[in-house]
C-alpha cells in the first residue's frame, strides 16, 4: 500500500512539476555543451508563399474586427491569402466579410464543424505554408513572418504559435486560473520545442507545411492536436515560437471554461487511442518521452491517482505511529479546503487571488475524468460547442 502510495504521489508530482523540472535541466545542460539555439529569419523576398484560413462560426459581432487585424499582419505583398470559412453561420458573419474583397469567403449553410470547414478550405490551399486561427483571436503583427521564418528549415513541419489569455485586474478563477496555466504550459512548450518537438498545437494559433497536411476523421475532436501530432509522426519537428502569439479573452466564468475543458479532455482521450504509434520508444525516442509525459499522463491516469492518494493516505494515517501520514493527509486536506473556498468565493463574486490556483487546479482534473466518462459513454461530434467569452 505504501509502495502505490509514493508511486501515485511521484507520478502526480512528475506529471504537473516534475517534467517540467527535468525539461529544464535538460536544457540548461544542452545549451551547456551546444549553446542557446539561434534562427535567422530569411530576407522577406525568400518567405514562402502563405494561407491564412479563418473558420468562424455566428461571429459577427468579431468578425470585422478580425477581418482588420488580418489585413493589418506584415508578410511580403502578394504571398499571403486570407481564406474565411464560416459554414453553417446563420448571422450576419458571411454578409459582413463579402464587404472585404481582399478576403476569400467560403460559405456554405450546412454546418459539419469546424473540422469539416477546415478540411474544405484547404482545398482551396495552394500555397507552401497555411496557418489556421481562431476568428475570436487577435494576432501580433509580426506572426506570419515569425511563424514562416522556421520553415527554411526541412525538419520542420508545423509551427505553432502562442496562446495569450487576456486577464485584468479584477480577474475572477476562469481568468486568473486560465491565463496562469497558459503561462507554465508556454515556458514548457519553449522548451519540448528547444529538446525536439512540440506536443501539438493549439488552434488559436498554428501552421503546417501544406504538402504534409492530412485529414483527420470527421468526429475529431482536437483537430488542431491531430493533425500536427500526424505530421510529427512522420518524423518531422513542430516548432514554438511565443513571438507569434494570438490574443484572447477568457471563458466568461468558471462553468464555461469547465464545459470546454471536458471537451478537451474527451478528445484527448481520443487523441490518444488514434495515436498509438507514438507510445513506440524505439521509432520516436525523444518525441515518445514527451507525449506520455506532457499529455499521455494529464489526459488519463492523473486525476484518478489524486483520488488514489488521497483515500491511501487516510487508511495510511489510520495507522498506529505513523505521525508523518497524519501531516501529508492535513495537507491534502488543507489544500482541497482552499479549493472549495475557492469555488463558495467565485460563486459569491469575491475575488481572492491566493485559491485561484487550487481551485482552478481541482476543475481541470475534475474535467478530465469528466471527458473521460463522456468519450467512453456518448457519441462524440465535431460540431462547434462554443464556450461563451468575456467581452472585451
Amino acid at each position: 500500500m505504501i509502495l502505490i502510495f509514493w508511486l501515485s504521489i511521484f507520478i502526480v508530482f512528475y506529471t504537473f512539476m516534475g517534467y517540467g523540472i527535468l525539461l529544464y535541466f535538460i536544457i540548461k545542460l544542452k545549451r551547456t555543451f551546444k549553446g542557446k539555439p539561434a534562427v535567422i529569419a530569411p530576407a522577406n523576398d525568400l518567405l514562402p508563399d502563405c494561407t491564412l484560413v479563418v473558420a468562424a462560426y455566428n461571429e459577427e459581432l468579431l468578425i470585422e474586427d478580425k477581418i482588420k487585424n488580418c489585413l493589418a499582419l506584415k508578410y511580403p505583398p502578394g504571398r499571403l491569402n486570407l481564406v474565411f470559412v464560416t459554414d453553417g453561420s446563420s448571422d450576419k458573419t458571411p454578409e459582413l466579410i463579402r464587404k472585404y474583397p481582399q478576403v476569400k469567403l467560403l460559405h456554405q449553410a450546412g454546418r459539419a464543424g469546424k473540422i469539416a470547414a477546415v478540411h474544405r478550405a484547404i482545398t482551396f490551399v495552394t500555397s507552401e505554408i497555411v496557418v489556421f486561427t481562431d476568428a475570436n483571436t487577435f494576432l501580433n503583427a509580426e506572426a506570419l513572418v515569425e511563424i514562416c521564418k522556421h520553415y527554411a528549415d526541412k525538419t520542420v513541419g508545423a509551427v505553432a504559435g502562442e496562446k495569450r489569455v487576456q486577464i485584468d485586474e479584477n480577474a475572477d478563477a476562469s481568468s486568473a486560473g486560465e491565463g496562469f496555466y497558459w503561462k507554465y504550459e508556454s515556458a514548457l512548450k519553449k522548451w519540448d520545442s528547444e529538446l525536439y518537438s512540440v506536443v501539438g498545437a493549439a488552434g488559436e494559433l498554428f501552421s503546417v507545411r501544406r504538402s504534409l497536411y492530412q485529414d483527420v476523421p470527421a468526429d475529431t475532436v482536437l483537430d488542431d492536436f491531430m493533425i500536427s501530432m500526424l505530421i510529427a509522426s512522420k518524423g518531422y519537428r513542430i516548432i514554438y515560437e511565443p513571438q507569434a502569439y494570438a490574443i484572447e479573452t477568457a471563458s466568461e466564468n468558471v462553468s464555461e471554461e469547465l464545459k470546454r475543458k471536458i471537451r478537451i479532455a474527451a478528445g484527448g482521450i481520443q487523441s490518444i487511442l488514434r495515436l498509438g504509434s507514438l507510445f513506440n520508444p524505439f521509432k520516436y525516442p525523444i518525441l515518445s518521452f514527451q507525449y506520455i509525459s506532457h499529455r499521455v499522463l494529464r489526459w488519463t491516469v492523473t486525476p484518478f491517482l489524486l483520488i488514489l492518494t488521497f483515500v491511501l493516505n487516510i487508511v495510511l494515517a489510520l495507522e498506529p505511529g505513523n505521525t508523518f501520514f497524519v501531516i501529508l493527509l492535513l495537507a491534502q486536506v488543507l489544500f482541497y479546503v482552499l479549493a472549495f473556498t475557492g469555488m463558495i468565493m467565485e460563486k459569491r463574486h469575491i475575488r481572492i487571488k491566493a485559491l485561484f490556483i487550487p481551485y482552478y487546479f481541482c476543475v481541470m482534473n475534475y474535467a478530465v475524468l469528466m471527458g473521460i466518462i463522456r468519450y467512453f459513454t456518448t457519441k462524440q461530434s465535431a460540431v462547434w460547442e462554443k464556450a461563451q467569452r468575456k467581452q472585451g
